[in-house]
């Protein structure tokens, strides 16, 4: 009897060990593939296509439980497009990722990912996500596709190691995935909304940037690319960072057709932003005052995001 009982002690063993070693490759699979399609930036983008797909919902005044199918279909194709666009970026920056800390372990560097398995996915995923893109609207397709291009070509192979302003050029692709979400719903893309988000969203991405390059400038001195702060300095930096802050804040009237609340609040973070980056550079060490003004975009980001997507679904309910 208790020989039985070891027996089968033996074997619950074994099924344990094997369920573990099954879930840890399981996990490991799943983190090559989020690390190779930079699960991140996928992630972010898509609460920005949302932001301006939930603004045409409000404008259009449609409602959202009639539009799941364009909705569905922005959401996937999104995803697709931008992975795509993240899988070509790391493999042809797999030499410069190497050197850098924070990149260095991505699959593309490791060889957990290489050149054909690369293609294989980033061409896949671009073609089935423009299509689905196309089922939502061929607007939207068109812009998923014009922010695939920009980000592959004009930034990452063209601009990126070449100009300081390869940042400037990177935040048109980052500014396409709300037109995205706008196209998907209205073909209206002169509307001052959509023109609004767009701006904030090309505008936003300079000071955000700047930070982290001025965080991580050792790394890409290293990998010699030429970011703003490791050519002309951090003083430079900071002030065509105020620039493009002074240029948000502005940007703030175009949302009133939205709502003045949006306007303001927009208007509120921005100032609130400026205040910081003057205050915080003459105050504090330059490194301390680079990762307040990063941790401010994320705040900054966020609240007017989830501020436009809950009042765009929300406000209409009580209509």
């Amino acid at each position: 009897m208790e020989r039985n009982i070891g027996r089968g002690g033996h074997l619950v063993e074994r099924v344990q060990k094997q369920t573990l070693s099954l879930d840890i490759r399981t996990r490991s699979f799943t983190k090559v593939v989020f690390d190779t399609i930079k699960i991140g930036i996928v992630k972010s983008n898509l609460i920005a296509m949302f932001a301006g797909l939930c603004m045409a919902l409000y404008v259009e005044q449609l409602s959202i439980f009639d539009q799941i199918g364009p909705i569905l279909f922005a959401l996937i194709g999104s995803s697709l497009v931008i992975g795509s666009a993240g899988v070509f970026n790391n493999l042809y920056d797999r030499d410069i990722d190497a050197i850098m800390e924070r990149t260095r372990t991505r699959p593309t560097v490791t060889g957990q990912v290489g050149t054909k398995s690369g293609l294989i996915i980033g061409f896949s995923t671009a073609f089935l996500g423009t299509i689905v893109l196309y089922l939502a609207s061929p607007l939207a397709a068109v812009f998923g596709f014009l922010g695939l291009f920009f980000y592959v070509f004009p930034y990452t192979m063209w601009t990126k190691r070449r100009t300081i302003y390869n940042t400037e050029v990177g935040s048109l692709s980052g500014a396409m995935p709300p037109l995205i979400g706008w196209a998907a719903i209205s073909d209206d893309i002169t509307h001052p909304a959509a023109l609004a988000i767009f701006l904030m969203m090309l505008i936003w991405q300079m000071p955000h940037f700047y930070a982290i390059a001025i965080r991580r400038m050792e790394e890409y001195r290293a990998a010699n690319i030429p970011m703003l702060p490791v050519v002309k300095g951090i003083h430079r930096t900071y002030v065509q960072m105020n620039a493009y802050l002074v240029a948000l804040l502005v940007s703030s009237v175009l949302f009133w057709s939205l709502h003045p609340i949006i306007a303001l609040t927009n208007a509120a973070l921005s100032l609130w932003w400026i205040v910081l980056s003057v205050s915080g550079y003459r105050r504090k060490p330059e490194n301390k005052w680079a990762n307040s003004m990063f941790g401010f975009s994320l705040l900054h980001i966020t609240v007017l995001m989830l501020g436009i997507i809950g009042y765009s679904l929300i406000v209409p309910l009580f209509h």
